[in-house]
């Protein structure tokens, strides 16, 4: 149950990663057939959007990153610049009419992929899918200030009130702005983060000293923690009495999982893998009295 979980909320991450993508050729190609600023502007949006899913959830500091980062930043700035541009020089028309139908479908397929993961997060109580919907919640803004651009330098044209034109380059300005902050903040997330390593040290040790508390788990052999967003999966292996039923294994796994996402808030998921204790290879080397005389009764 457990992977089937992790291999949706990857699906989820991977729909949108495609559907980002698909908006910003969509957005981009009608922004130049039609020439809309705000509309390239939000190909611009969506495309930092594709970026920044597609990084890998870790801390580590690469190079990789923070050149994502860079371009993020780069396509905010190139926008601003044309969208200043269309502002210094344009106000002379307003957009073709079908940027407006580009924009009511990127808008409308945002909204309806927010409400999907949302609500499939209620559903199945999965808060790391909750978390991932509402990090979704700035495309759709994004839109909305290009429809609003698109709109209103549509209703200058056909009343006859040139100064509206300038609401599209204005929207663009707008939703340059925002891909700026984003690969700013990207940036500054990249390089002030510390060290994934260290952090897992820490988290580390915290888990495996709760985890040797249960009564029944003599040792813990193996415990790994990936980020997920900004969840954490675990991935740990338990010792119990060779002598202990498949059911109490079972029950012990239970302990184990619902302590740790109960003691902390950041867990999302663990995975517990359940093995006879080898006396030959112990993990403590202080084992007390308790556990030296292997507990098979589930307290």
């Amino acid at each position: 149950m457990t992977d089937e979980r992790f291999q949706r909320t990857e699906l989820i991450v991977g729909l949108g990663i495609a559907g980002n993508v698909g908006l910003a050729l969509l957005k981009g190609i009608v922004g130049l057939m039609a020439q809309s600023t705000a509309l390239l502007a939000d190909a611009a949006h969506s495309t930092s959007e594709a970026i920044r899913s597609s990084r890998k959830s870790n801390k580590r500091i690469s190079i990789s990153t923070i050149l994502l980062s860079l371009v993020i930043l780069l396509l905010g700035v190139e926008m601003g610049f044309s969208s200043v541009k269309s502002l210094w020089t344009g106000g002379d028309q307003a957009p073709e009419v079908y940027a407006l139908a580009a924009v009511g479908v990127a808008l409308l397929a945002k909204e309806l992929f927010f409400q999907y993961t949302y609500r499939l997060g209620k559903r199945l109580k999965d808060e790391e899918l909750i978390a991932n919907a509402r990090g979704r919640r700035s495309e759709i803004y994004s839109t909305l200030v290009a429809l609003i651009g698109v709109t209103g330098a549509l209703l200058g044209q056909y009343a006859g009130l040139s100064f509206l034109y300038y609401l599209d380059p204005l929207a663009g300005l707008v939703i340059s702005i925002l891909v700026i902050r984003k690969g700013y903040l990207f940036v500054k997330d990249a390089i002030h983060t510390p060290p994934n390593e260290a952090w897992q040290q820490e988290d580390a040790a915290d888990f495996i000293a709760a985890v040797q508390a249960i009564k029944g788990i003599i040792t813990v052999d193996d415990l790994k923690a990936r980020e997920q967003g900004h969840y954490v999966i675990i991935d740990i292996k338990i010792s119990v009495n060779p002598r202990a039923s498949v059911w109490e294994g079972h029950e012990l796994s239970k302990k184990v999982k619902q302590l740790l996402m109960k003691r902390y808030q950041h867990v999302s998921d663990v995975l517990v893998h359940v093995a006879p204790y080898d006396a030959g290879f112990p993990y403590k080397h202080n084992v007390d009295t308790e556990h030296s005389e292997f507990p098979s009764v589930v307290h």
